[in-house]
């Protein structure tokens, strides 16, 4: 009966339990077994996750007349504006090291608005049909802010009367501070933040120690490593420790078998010259192959 030949690609961890739990040391080449013949060919996958925050402004249609009418400066121009916040590095295919799934996006408004993408068309208290000049409307939205700043205060007070109290008073802070921030907006303008996770597989080689996986962009966000318009992403590799291996077999065993040791590895993960990540993981194509004596059988 022939023997069947199985093929192994990535990461593969031995063939002994003992071998399956540690990732610093994997079966290498050529091995026969009761299923037939294995083969392995030990290799590091690395998983870098990158974290960037995408913030978008938009610039209210008051804007011009914040710092006269409320004494702030606000932001006269829509713009996008893309940093790094955040970086993992983990073996990829592994039981101990394992990447797991990329976090899922995030977004979250840093102002009250009804809509992330466009202002309210109509003021809250809007009653008439004139059409005043921009001025005049910022104008008279900045007097409904401090408006509804003295009428929140005479109600924490208590001089807007004593019939205003328990949830009566919370929903009327709770519709005030609603009102005034539809009016900031105005001024101030809007801002969303945008959080995501891209994960990068980076294939170590022997004898290199930086991968350039990305690029990114102040501007544009995240690039592919083709886009020279953005600074580069590095993943740096340098080898941390001995390969040493207290397993190897002497010179006069006679029953062995190849096995790779990896070389424990600093992976350190940088974007324009600052430091994100950093980790110390085995790394296959930094190691050597040693010789391990198998156990005698009975």
């Amino acid at each position: 009966m022939k023997s069947k030949i199985l093929l192994f690609a990535g990461l593969l961890f031995g063939a002994t339990a003992a071998m399956a739990q540690n990732p610093y040391i994997a079966l290498e080449g050529a091995m026969e077994g009761a299923d037939g013949i294995a083969v392995s060919m030990p290799r590091t996958v690395l998983a870098v996750d990158l974290t960037v925050e995408r913030t978008v402004t938009l610039c209210g249609p008051y804007a011009r007349y914040a710092q006269k009418y409320l004494g702030v400066r606000a932001p006269l121009t829509d713009k996008t504006t893309w940093s790094v916040v955040g970086a993992r590095i983990a073996l990829s295919g592994d039981d101990l090291y394992d990447a797991g799934e990329p976090a899922a996006p995030q977004q979250r408004v840093l102002q009250h608005a009804s809509s992330d993408e466009e202002f309210a068309r109509v003021q809250p208290d809007k009653m008439s049909m004139v059409v005043p000049s921009l001025e005049d409307a910022a104008r008279a939205a900045a007097e409904q802010v401090f408006a509804l700043r003295r009428h929140r205060l005479e109600l924490i007070t208590g001089d807007a009367g004593e019939n205003v109290f328990g949830e009566g008073l919370n929903a009327a802070l709770s519709e005030i501070e609603r009102l005034e921030q539809s009016y900031l907006e105005l001024f101030l303008g809007k801002q969303t933040v945008l959080v995501e996770t891209h994960r990068y597989l980076v294939y170590p080689e022997a004898g290199k120690n930086q991968y350039v996986f990305c690029r990114f962009s102040p501007a544009a966000g995240l690039l592919p490593d083709s886009d020279l318009s953005g600074d580069m992403v590095l993943l740096q590799i340098e080898p941390a420790g001995e390969t040493s291996c207290s397993i190897e077999a002497g010179p006069k065993e006679s029953s062995v078998v190849k096995c790779r040791v990896a070389a424990p590895a600093v992976c350190t993960v940088i974007a324009a010259g600052r430091e994100y990540a950093r980790a110390v993981l085995p790394v296959f194509e930094f190691g050597r192959t040693v010789q391990v004596a198998l156990p005698r059988r009975k």
